[in-house]
């Protein structure tokens, strides 16, 4: 099984506060919070770091859950916030994108 890579789109605007990322959708002005975990995931967003090592360095060793169970989990979300335009998912690297003007 592949990999996967993730990394934050140019098309939102984001915040943090109190702990908790705010993100704001630039196509349709969506206003999206994302928890301790989720906001975990989104600075480790790099686009060349796979997802498996994401999970194992920030989430397993933080809320300590076990690496095959929190990569479905993160997996899952992830999914969905490439889905809302958050996130930009892939099976191999993702090159560095422009912001958008």
């Amino acid at each position: 099984m592949s990999d996967k890579y993730i990394a934050r789109s140019t098309e939102i605007a984001a915040r943090l506060l109190d702990g908790e990322m705010v993100i704001m959708s630039a196509v349709d002005s969506t206003l999206f919070t994302l928890n301790e975990t989720a906001t975990a995931i989104w600075n480790a967003a790099d686009g060349v770091t796979p997802l498996r090592e994401i999970v194992e360095q920030k989430v397993c060793q933080e809320f300590e859950i076990l690496p095959e169970a929190a990569y479905q989990d993160v997996l899952s979300l992830v999914e969905e916030l490439a889905q809302r335009g958050i996130l930009l998912i892939s099976d191999q690297p993702i090159a560095p994108q422009e912001p958008a003007p």
